[in-house]
């Protein structure tokens, strides 16, 4: 297990998800959770579902693979340690992931190029009555395959203000990419009359010739 810290205020800001982990991964948490905070007074932890990245092993019919996929496909997968096949409504109930996301994810499972799931009946759209088992049959040449999620399709106005967060989130990565020295470097330039502050504009800086 690995554990990437991000700052928020540094990073783009991300909707926390709740999901039904497996005991497992969850002692995994709590123990890297001790051990962050015992280092760090007075700081909170929340993580980040929709960011996590598993490498899981499985075996097929044809032999052993790695498969690297996102923690929501990883929760889904693992309902077929126990089952071979199961619904739609149980996968829902056993791993919470919200109805939308999970049926994206799993589109990318069981109707994308490398198909470890079988959906039943056959068709691209997932169905509350669709059924789903495990693909014993699946071949691939590469050991490690890695499998893509389907990404939503935002409407105009989603995708107007996904710029917009973006660009507003872009602001705080590039305060946060500059280091003090260079900040230090500028004021220097200024007190030298060599750039000045725009008059206009208090983000831009003009060159003095």
């Amino acid at each position: 297990m690995t554990v990437n810290i991000l700052t928020m205020g540094y990073w783009p800001t991300y909707q926390a998800i709740e999901v039904t982990l497996p005991d497992q991964m969850v002692k995994f948490q709590d123990i890297f959770k001790d051990f962050y905070l015992s280092k760090h007074s007075g700081r909170k932890l929340q993580w980040q579902h929709t960011l996590g990245l598993c490498v899981l092993k499985a075996t097929f019919k044809s032999g052993p693979k790695e498969l690297v996929v996102s923690l929501f496909q990883t929760l889904v997968i693992l309902v077929f340690n126990k089952y071979d096949e199961v619904t739609f409504e149980y996968i829902k109930a056993a791993t919470n992931i919200e109805d939308s996301e999970l049926r994206r994810t799993l589109q990318s499972l069981a109707c994308g190029k490398a198909r470890v799931l079988i959906k039943i009946p056959k068709g691209r759209e997932i169905e509350d009555n669709d059924k789903f088992r495990f693909n014993n049959e699946f071949t691939n040449k590469l050991f490690r395959i890695k499998i893509n999620q389907i990404q939503m399709k935002e409407t105009t106005e989603e995708q107007k203000a996904t710029e917009e967060r973006v660009f507003q989130d872009r602001q705080y990565q590039i305060d946060a990419a500059i280091p003090a020295d260079l900040k230090k470097r500028i004021e220097s330039l200024i007190d030298r009359d060599y750039m000045e502050r725009d008059k206009d504009n208090p983000n831009q800086y003009n060159y003095v010739a």
